[in-house]
């Protein structure tokens, strides 16, 4: 059964009581919460992995960080700490074993735009088992290119598009999940108008040109991943080089080797885009996944 914890004060100057375990059906957002209404809000999800949590701590960064380019009061993000780790922790209490994955995410939105509580943010997370993606890490995931419809740096000239934050607006990102597997593939890499590589619906995407691993920069409007940052790690110490740059299609379409990588599924390695075979490094993959999960 999935874990549901309240943050009392989950907002800078807000009065709190502490987290709260509930019953994971417990109504605890308004009709009115602009994070239902409007998307108005962030989230953020943390790896669980063989009972231990992987990254809270940029991932709780990033979520201020997206709370600010929302314009939304700066999150209490110890109260938000202590919530993950309790929602994590009665999650495994309760399953016979420990499961191989497993997810918290951590909801903060503007909350109620009127009546009771009105203008008090709504912090809340939500913990459960991850299905199981064993095979996806180790013989990969077929993906096609799918346009974003707008141009690299959008938003830095449109700062309002919110390019880069973590927001619960995330129906663009679903439908075209979705469209990929209408099509039978298993996920998308999102493209610019202009001819330029950002980002999987819920991943990173990392490109091996020669002995060089690179992502698409994050000033592109894109997230920092988490996970992503780990991969890197462990690329570097098996002697690649690792950048963040602009990433173009072309590069992306002749490709040997490219992978999808985030926090709940790790290092996927795409073994079809567009219907072309790529390279599957088995070896290679498993390494940086057991990296992954050895890193807290």
């Amino acid at each position: 059964m999935p874990a549901l914890v309240l943050c009392g004060g989950p907002a800078a100057g807000q009065p709190g009581t502490g987290s709260r375990l509930l019953d994971p059906s417990t109504p605890i957002a308004t009709a009115t919460d602009a994070g239902l209404q409007r998307g108005d809000g962030v989230f953020e999800t943390v790896g669980v992995h063989h009972g231990r949590m992987h990254d809270l701590e940029p991932h709780l960064e990033r979520l201020a960080q997206s709370a600010a380019m929302l314009e939304l009061p700066a999150p209490d993000l110890g109260c938000l700490r202590d919530a993950i780790v309790l929602a994590v922790r009665a999650l495994l209490e309760q399953e016979a074993t420990t499961p191989p994955t497993a997810l918290a995410k951590v909801i903060y939105t503007r909350g109620p735009e009127h009546g009771p509580g009105a203008g008090r943010p709504t912090g809340f997370v939500y913990a459960d088992v991850f299905p199981d993606v064993t095979r996806q890490r180790t013989e990969g995931v077929s993906v096609m290119t799918l346009s974003r419809g707008y141009a690299r740096g959008v938003g830095e000239g449109a700062p309002w598009l919110l390019a880069g934050a973590k927001t619960l607006s995330y129906a663009v990102n679903m439908a075209a999940e979705r469209h990929a597997k209408v099509r039978g593939f298993e996920d998308a890499i999102l493209t610019t108008t202009d001819g330029y590589v950002l980002e999987a619906p819920r991943a990173s995407v990392l490109v091996r040109v020669d002995d060089a691993v690179v992502t698409p920069a994050a000033e592109g409007g894109l997230l920092h991943g988490t996970a992503q940052r780990a991969a890197f790690a462990s690329l570097e110490a098996r002697g690649f080089a690792c950048a963040y740059r602009d990433v173009t299609v072309a590069e992306l379409e002749a490709a040997e080797q490219v992978w999808l990588t985030d926090s709940v599924q790790l290092l996927r390695p795409v073994r079809a885009l567009d219907g072309r075979a790529l390279t599957v490094d088995r070896e290679l993959t498993d390494g940086i996944n057991a990296d992954l999960l050895a890193t807290p």
